[in-house]
């Protein structure tokens, strides 16, 4: 009887590896490119003109957020519900339903943001008519960012991880990389330009934004079902019930965003530009821990949703608990070597960013906390309880505000840091208790504490150890370094049961699905 409940859970394991270490490679992928982006700015623009750029680039983020209408969740949730309770010829209605207002309400926004770039340049980089012709030139493509992440969501909704990873992850952040590199190179004989990198950091996303549409009708026509019509009732009752689900996530995932982005923004108006800079540096790790996050959870998602949507609890509890040791095992390793690194990581971009070693610092330990807890925002959400979710991250959003006010102006880019990490800690244990609580699910199982166990004991432990006896120069890193990545390698293949590594495993994949 154990045997036969745990295979349907292990087998959903087995499609999160699939989709998840795609996507994490493709996560890897555009995480590295936007630390080379970020080096080029920085380098090419210098700290004032780089630090109003990041502010730009955060506002553009933020609004995007607004015009998504909270569907990064409602586009996955719906399409992988109705196929579970059997009501697959509402997928079209569904789709239409999410993606036709996002599409409108982004290019109002657009409008909005290029009539009111003076405005937005004058609260966070002294209204220079530099800024405001980056900001305007960012507003023309707010529409095609804001579409062509709600129709990659909505692949995904179909549990397809491929058109994600090869349009946003790797084609996007690529073009994004040749595109700044090709105006860092043209700075270098006509001058650094703000307008020119803000054109090539958005451009990338007219290509992309059209082959995500093509993706996704192409995916929609493979699964339509024999049955496709259906009657006005039942699709005036799906867009109520669409809504009523994803309106409150519509508003935490814009505040979500602004946990992410509007710290950026505060900085260089209580601190500076190149107080900004530093701080929008310094934190660029941060990327990486979640394009990490999103690489896993956005394979579990569908899959969980289906599972709750049934009332699977064991094979829920098994993909969320998996999939937390898989992203501890990913990112705290980067956490703990940036802690460790952070003066020669930050040293890269000018020596100007050391002073932001604090903030690498504050903002790592966070992040250990945040990827402890797993993708709990998402779970909570899957299981229905997104005004819940919306609470949680308003929550966060007036830790982060009212104590990057108080602490600005006095510590600056460290200030703002701790704002967030506190802002972090509270936006996770808050879902934490609430998901133990009403879905009777939590991260915390075997996978989980020993990929915890490990990664402290390699990569925060050992080289600690390593630099007490050598020394902290070069040499001393590289062999702590060196010592801590063969330990881990040594320690994951010996555990990987425990860490269920076995579900990567190709020939295992084919022998459940033949067997």
């Amino acid at each position: 009887m154990t045997a036969v409940a745990e295979a349907p859970a292990k087998t959903g394991a087995q499609g999160v590896a699939r989709g998840g270490l795609a996507n994490m490679v493709g996560s890897a992928l555009a995480g590295g490119t936007g630390v080379a982006v970020t080096w080029i700015v920085a380098r090419a623009l210098g700290a004032e003109h780089a630090g109003a750029f990041f502010a730009a680039t955060a506002a553009f983020v933020l609004v995007g957020g607004l015009a998504k209408l909270g569907t990064q969740t409602g586009l996955v949730y719906w399409p992988a519900r109705l196929r579970a309770t059997g009501r697959d010829h509402l997928l079209g209605a569904c789709l239409r339903t999410g993606l036709t207002p996002v599409l409108v309400l982004a290019t109002l926004l657009g409008a909005g943001m290029w009539f009111g770039a003076s405005s937005i340049a004058g609260l966070t980089a002294g209204g220079s008519p530099e800024v405001v012709a980056g900001v305007k030139m960012l507003a023309l493509f707010l529409p095609l960012q804001a579409l062509t992440d709600a129709l990659l969501t909505a692949t995904r909704g179909y549990k397809a991880m491929r058109p994600t990873v090869t349009l946003d992850r790797v084609l996007r952040s690529t073009l994004q990389l040749l595109c700044v590199g090709a105006a860092g190179v043209a700075a270098l004989w006509t001058g650094a330009s703000l307008p020119a990198f803000a054109f090539a950091w958005a451009v990338p996303y007219l290509p992309v934004s059209i082959l995500a549409a093509l993706a996704l009708r192409k995916i929609y026509l493979a699964g339509k079902p024999e049955r496709f019509r259906s009657r006005r009732s039942e699709r005036l009752d799906l867009r109520r019930e669409f809504w009523r689900f994803t309106g409150p996530r519509a508003l935490a995932s814009v505040a979500q965003l602004a946990l992410q982005r509007v710290d950026v923004l505060l900085v260089a108006a209580l601190g500076g530009l190149a107080a900004a800079a530093v701080y929008a540096v310094a934190g660029r790790f941060v990327v990486l821990i979640q394009f990490a996050n999103q690489g896993i959870s956005q394979s579990v998602q569908p899959r969980l949703a289906e599972a709750l949507a049934v009332g699977d609890r064991d094979t829920a509890n098994h993909l969320y608990r998996t999939a937390t040791g898989w992203l501890v095992l990913v990112t705290w390793p980067i956490n703990l070597l940036v802690i460790l690194f952070a003066p020669l990581y930050l040293g890269l971009f000018g020596n100007h960013y050391r002073s932001g070693t604090p903030v690498v610092v504050v903002l790592a330990c966070a992040m250990l906390v945040a990827t402890g807890c797993g993708m709990v925002d998402m779970v909570l959400a899957m299981a229905g309880r997104t005004s819940w979710n919306l609470y949680n991250v308003l929550v966060a959003l007036v830790v982060t505000i009212g104590l990057d006010v108080l602490l600005i102006p006095r510590y600056g880019a460290t200030g703002a840091a701790i704002g967030l990490a506190c802002a972090l800690v509270a936006n996770n244990l808050l879902p934490l208790v609430q998901v133990a609580r009403a879905a009777r699910l939590h991260p915390f199982g075997r996978g989980t504490l020993t990929a915890g166990a490990l990664t402290v004991g390699c990569f925060g432990v050992l080289p600690r150890v390593v630099t007490a006896v050598t020394g902290a120069g070069p040499t001393g890193l590289a062999l702590a370094t060196g010592l801590a990545v063969a330990a881990f390698g040594t320690g994951a293949w010996l555990l990987r049961e425990p860490l269920a590594l076995d579900a990567f495993k190709p020939h295992k994949l084919m022998s459940r699905r033949t067997g």
